[in-house]
């Protein structure tokens, strides 16, 4: 049995006592389909200006059911869209599945995935929140994205704890899939444990910061 164990995101946690505004999203949206298009729309309220120019999805409960590598029916037009926007590598899979050594150890989950998607699926030996140093090193790679710092990157996933986390550990923008695609009485503990969170902490003044640009 492979034991899905996220140490990253066990140490990550403790951030939170100082800073709990780490694991709030800039924006939110009940379902992947209804992502904005583009996707700086979703910032257009918030004080700093954003240039989107890739982004990291997050795959389980986001646009996938969890334990499958196939794009959830209903939002296949959407995803599709979203590769057209964001081409190539400008669109990027993390997931603490797929592509993560630790658990897919031989690859077989995100060659699959990359199969069914035609996405990048990034392989990662630290898990989200804890993998951004891998992410920046995919976009540096490829200099075609145009991605010269990390607020020019949107994560987008189900998770505070780790998705929203890593958008701001990263200084990226975060737009949180709140309810997914997995009913919530199905959800793990430490998923439905985020629906209670975010909005218990935004409601007591927390937001998440504001990503800073390269100049300043």
């Amino acid at each position: 049995m492979n034991l899905n164990l996220n140490l990253s995101g066990f140490l990550n946690v403790f951030r939170l006592i100082t800073k709990p505004s780490l694991c709030l999203p800039h924006a939110t949206v009940s379902t992947f389909s209804e992502l904005p298009s583009p996707l700086d729309k979703a910032f257009e309220s918030r004080e700093t200006k954003s240039h989107i120019k890739a982004v990291v999805l997050d795959k389980d409960d986001c646009f996938a059911y969890p334990d499958t590598n196939e794009v959830h029916p209903p939002y296949a037009e959407r995803f599709q869209q979203l590769r057209k926007e964001y081409p190539g590598h400008r669109l990027l899979i993390v997931s603490n599945t797929a592509g993560a050594t630790t658990y897919d150890r031989d690859g077989r989950l995100a060659k699959e995935l990359e199969a069914t998607t035609g996405v990048s699926v990034l392989s990662h030996g630290v898990k989200k929140p804890g993998c951004k140093d891998e992410i920046m090193a995919h976009f540096k790679k490829h200099p075609e994205t145009g991605v010269t710092h990390a607020s020019e990157i949107v994560v987008i996933g189900d998770r505070l704890m780790t998705d929203m986390m890593l958008a701001n550990t990263m200084g990226s923008w975060g737009i949180w899939i709140k309810d997914g695609v997995k009913p919530l009485k199905e959800k793990s503990i430490f998923a439905r444990f985020d629906q209670r969170l975010g909005p218990m902490l935004m409601a007591r003044g927390f937001h998440a910061p504001d990503p800073k640009s390269p100049f300043e």
